[in-house]
């Protein structure tokens, strides 16, 4: 009996079949789905490109994704993404869209802060009156005297780089950058306030 390995056409679609295995990219197939990400056909804030067409926060490139939506996701080299990977760039683009506003900013920092910080309250009311007199909570706010932008009123400006370079259209930016800058000087916000009472900057 000729064993059917012997047999040229069994060996060529073996070899076939073993190649299309081992080329397909399995890290995402384990499980099905279980969480829905939903983002409304209006929403603005997030663009996805292959590249990045002129630089964050560029307001002179009306062309540019970023001067329209204040973010742009790059998408070069990403070959797959996982459901929870959309899932947070979902969540960080509905906080960016909700700290537009001066009440969303001011939802999204307490809730920055009960996630990240172990303030109380009270250090939250003392945020909102030291950013009330720095900016409104407004992350267009920008001193054309001394150069500080933002919620924070950062000074100079580029010290948010460490959180982004989209500092200059991104609320959430100057959010996380303000809190840490508090943290790290002050401990907390209400010793921070003291100080822009005493010193009229903080």
């Amino acid at each position: 009996m000729v064993s059917i390995w012997r047999n040229p056409r069994v060996v060529i679609g073996a070899a076939f079949f073993i190649t299309f295995i081992a080329a397909v990219d399995t890290t995402y197939a384990q499980a099905a789905f279980t969480q829905m990400v939903t983002v409304p056909d209006n929403f603005p804030a997030l663009t996805i490109t292959p590249g990045s067409p002129g630089t964050p926060g560029d307001t002179q490139n009306p062309g540019s994704p970023t001067a329209q939506n204040g973010i742009t996701l790059d998408a070069n080299g990403v070959s797959s993404v996982d459901a929870k990977t959309i899932a947070l760039v979902s969540l960080e683009a509905r906080q960016v869209d909700l700290a537009r506003t001066p009440d969303g900013a001011k939802l999204v920092a307490k809730n920055l802060i009960a996630d990240s910080y172990d303030w109380n309250s009270t250090q939250v009311s003392c945020l909102t009156q030291l950013w009330d007199g720095e900016s409104h909570w407004n992350f267009k706010a920008h001193n054309y005297r001394s150069g500080a932008h933002g919620i924070a009123q950062a000074l100079p400006a580029t010290k948010m780089e460490i959180i982004s370079t989209d500092w200059r259209t991104n609320p959430l930016t100057q959010i996380k950058w303000g809190l840490t800058y508090i943290k790290a000087r002050y401990g907390t916000p209400c010793t921070a306030l003291k100080k822009k009472h005493r010193s009229h900057y903080y």
